[in-house]
């Protein structure tokens, strides 16, 4: 995937679905001159009381973050959870001020990272999310009807009336957009782009397939879209760089937290998540406003099978099996 590509990811994460709910995911809001004193009196220890969460304002990152936060209250531990820019949440990585950071967007935060793993500052512990797409969409219904490839567009250009409908200006996907169409890329030099916010793209675009309409529009994973609307997502053309852009998201701790907190990294080593279950998330807790609280705890307790995998292995702060102590506590 291009940083093209993970641009469509963070826009549309801070500018579309919906506020955090400070409120109900128990989050903090901090400045960077206090992430950097608020916890300086406090050493690492072999064994953390507290873990700290860094939770950028992004749909999918806050409900991910509050799963990982029950699991890890269940196994003895308390949590807070923090709303901070991406840059201050790297930062408190670095200082031991921060202790999990779930949403490693690569490869549009790859210089941002990578620096901080080459100085064995942090770690990169896994990649939570893998193989999220992103690119022009349609709905299933055109796709079933022989357009696949962005290419294929240009050849029903009438059936679209010749619009692309997009996100926010000078957002990365845009402006991969509009260079294709300033170059004739996959046929797209006589076609528009109706740039918009992601909320009013996401509108137009609902009332078109209500009508069964030909659409072409910006999409993305994971995001509610891809469980209320029937979508299908378009392979490139031309090399044009619009659709068929994947990304990964990594789980990053400071670098002494395996030591610190052994059964804690064990359990985020484990941690990955499909993209169709956070898609479930986000829907819910972006597209039904529900508490991000509850979205977790619900989904925790009917999905027990797949928490055991996360928690193979793991004990909790008091050498018990963490799996058993969820259970107790969720298996209603």
């Amino acid at each position: 995937m291009s940083v093209t590509a993970l641009s469509i990811t963070t826009s549309s994460a801070t500018t579309s679905s919906v506020t955090t709910n400070s409120a109900t995911t128990k989050t903090l809001s901090l400045t960077a001159g206090f992430l950097l004193s608020a916890f300086a009196a406090t050493p690492a220890m072999a064994e953390l009381d507290e873990l700290r969460f860094g939770v950028p304002p992004w749909p999918g990152v806050t409900v991910k973050s509050e799963v990982a936060a029950q699991l890890l209250e269940a196994m003895g531990y308390e949590t807070r959870q923090q709303d901070l820019a991406v840059s201050v949440i790297l930062e408190g990585l670095t200082r031991n001020d921060l202790d999990i950071y779930l949403g490693g967007w690569y490869p549009v935060q790859t210089d941002m990272v990578e620096p901080l793993v080459a100085d064995g500052k942090v770690e990169k512990v896994v990649s939570n999310i893998r193989g999220a797409n992103s690119g022009l969409v349609v709905p299933q219904y055109v796709y079933d009807a022989g357009v696949t490839t962005v290419a294929e567009l240009a050849e029903h250009r009438d059936r679209f009336d010749g619009e692309i409908q997009g996100i926010e200006a000078g957002t990365g996907i845009n402006d991969a957009i509009l260079n294709a169409i300033d170059n004739d890329l996959a046929g797209l030099g006589d076609w528009q782009l109706r740039e918009s916010s992601t909320s009013a793209m996401l509108a137009q675009a609902e009332q078109k397939m209500a009508d069964e309409e030909w659409v072409t529009f910006v999409g993305w994973e994971p995001h509610w879209m891809n469980v209320s609307f029937d979508l299908a997502y378009l392979a490139d053309s031309d090399g044009a760089g619009v659709a068929s852009i994947e990304s990964t998201v990594w789980t990053i701790t400071p670098a002494s937290l395996a030591d610190d907190a052994p059964e804690v990294h064990r359990f985020l080593s484990q941690y990955v998540i499909d993209i169709e279950d956070q898609n479930e998330w986000v829907h819910e807790y972006s597209y039904e406003d529900r508490p991000a609280d509850e979205v977790a705890h619900e989904w925790i307790g009917n999905n027990l099978d797949t928490v055991a995998e996360w928690l193979d292995g793991v004990k909790t702060r008091d050498g018990e099996s963490a799996i058993e102590q969820v259970r107790a506590q969720f298996d209603a």
